[in-house]
């Protein structure tokens, strides 16, 4: 298999005990706790270090001008807010955010493709998937009860505890995911609930969908029965619960029904290139950006360029490393979708009166994360250096190759449910802090660090700290591999844990 080269250098193997991640930068990363005085090599220099530094955190490799920007990936992560001296912590103390509002971008043209590195004899990966009449492939062969409103989702969750005892060993599983909109909303904010839902029921996963009604709801079934193409309806079943005499046992005939269409369904090997794949962190630290995002990006550019699709949402998470990904926009028409995506996510910011920058996170910050710029430009990583062919709207689905941004929000179970109403049949999700969080789809955790790998084996699947000592390329390979068990059925820890839920975004007024 062949992979791109990762935007960031990386460590080599030897241990370290501080990594600056590019000959640019003003700042290197601690790797473990250090202290005041220490003398740390970071490349061919020795920087003495004038305060006590936690893991994850920077300190300054040189002296650093009042009002000066400071550099981290190659680019400015933000501005000094006063002089600092080489050796010294670097953090919200002494720098800040130079985001604003809104920008004006201008397209220069397509860029040249990415060269991938070297190739090599080994064969592009297959997984054990199930292929769907319309040719998408599903890494997961389960019902999904998804209800229309809030006021029928207990109902979902009881028809689904029985539902899975009798699709044991039939299907691999039977699941409901409870909201609470569906009601008392308008426009946009309605227009987007039922979008989100008619795109999970899409989802190749899903070999049988319940689409559960109350009957007086704003978000009338007949209406989010419309969104769906007729062509993808036998596999589909509703249920009004006003309108039933015993709605639990009619979503149970409608359960039973769906279920034995789906246990004829049978894996079957399939191309690395009927991934699709979402992209997604949360709980970072400073380590993301070194070890678990370009690992990710890794994996987005091995499926995209298999011909397969990969998926980047967590626009705010974007926010002073846009200009990365428009770069790399395939044409002009790109560029002016993804630039737009971009300022409205601004503009919703500001009209709401919060600043652009109202992120990282108070977790972010304690693992050495300082401004939204640093948290930016670690996280674009995860799309590594794949051609964006492609930006859709938050509901909508994927429809090309390549790598698709995803209008959406940060917030980990709205875009995880995001990513996999866009079509998305596993989704990584790297995290430095931990988190059990699960999506429809299998959601597989990658720590940032090898600690939190050790600390939480319940919660995590793959430990990128092994990126350090390992390097980048076996790393890389042995995620791949796991990925591939995981899309051939193997589980990911979250359905271990049976976390799956869902998370919708909800911008408007409520009744």
């Amino acid at each position: 298999m062949t992979y791109s080269k990762p935007m960031s250098i990386l460590a080599e193997t030897a241990p370290l005990l501080a990594l600056q991640v590019a000959p640019e930068d003003d700042i290197a990363v601690a790797l473990h706790p250090l202290e005041a005085g220490q003398t740390v090599r970071v490349g061919a220099a020795d920087v003495q270090l004038r305060d006590p530094v936690p893991a994850g955190h920077k300190f300054a490799l040189h002296d650093i001008a009042a009002g000066a920007p400071v550099c981290r990936y190659r680019a400015p992560i933000g501005l000094a807010t006063r002089a600092i001296l080489a050796g010294e912590h670097v953090h919200s103390h002494n720098l800040h955010t130079a985001l604003s509002g809104e920008l004006a971008y201008r397209f220069t043209g397509a860029q040249p493709q990415p060269q991938p590195l070297s190739p090599t004899d080994r064969p592009v990966p297959h997984f054990r998937g199930y292929v769907r009449p319309d040719g998408s492939v599903g890494t997961r062969n389960e019902i999904w009860i998804l209800p229309t409103v809030g006021c029928v989702g207990r109902l979902g969750e009881r028809l689904a505890m029985k539902g899975a005892a009798l699709a044991e060993g039939r299907i691999d599983g039977v699941h409901a995911f409870n909201h609470p909109f569906g009601c008392s909303q308008l426009g946009a904010d309605l227009d987007g609930t039922a979008a989100i839902l008619a795109s999970l029921a899409l989802n190749p996963n899903a070999g049988g969908v319940l689409l559960l009604g109350l009957g007086c709801e704003s978000n009338q079934l007949d209406a989010l029965l419309s969104r769906i193409p007729p062509d993808r309806r036998a596999r589909l079943r509703t249920v009004r619960a006003q309108s039933e005499s015993d709605e639990f046992e009619a979503g149970m005939t409608a359960l039973a029904e769906l279920i034995d269409l789906a246990s004829a369904d049978q894996r079957q090997d399939v191309p690395l290139s009927a991934l699709r794949l979402g992209v997604k962190c949360g709980g970072s630290d400073a380590m993301s950006g070194l070890t678990a995002n370009p690992l990710i990006g890794r994996m987005a550019d091995a499926v995209a360029q298999a011909q397969g699709s990969a998926i980047l949402t967590e626009i705010p998470e974007i926010f002073g490393a846009e200009t990365l990904l428009m770069q790399r926009a395939e044409n002009e028409a790109v560029f002016d979708r993804l630039t737009q995506v971009v300022n409205r996510f601004k503009r919703y910011f500001l009209d709401h009166g919060e600043p652009v920058s109202e992120n990282p996170s108070p977790g972010n910050i304690a693992g050495g994360i300082t401004t939204l710029e640093e948290k930016s430009l670690g996280a674009v990583q995860k799309g590594g250096i794949a051609t964006v062919t492609d930006v859709i709207d938050y509901g909508d689905r994927i429809s090309r190759t390549g790598l698709t941004i995803l209008e959406g929000p940060g917030n980990d179970a709205v875009s995880t449910t995001a990513l996999a109403a866009a079509g998305a049949t596993l989704t990584l999700f790297s995290t430095g802090r931990g988190t059990p969080l699960g999506s429809p789809v299998p959601t597989v955790k990658i720590a940032s660090n090898s600690a939190l790998a050790d600390r939480k084996p319940g919660w995590i699947d793959f430990d990128a700290g092994r990126v350090l000592q390992e390097g980048m390329d076996a790393a890389a390979d042995a995620l791949l591999a796991h990925i591939v068990a995981i899309a051939s059925g193997a589980p990911a820890r979250n359905e271990v844990n049976d976390e799956r839920a869902i998370g919708i975004w909800k911008r408007g007024v409520t009744l």
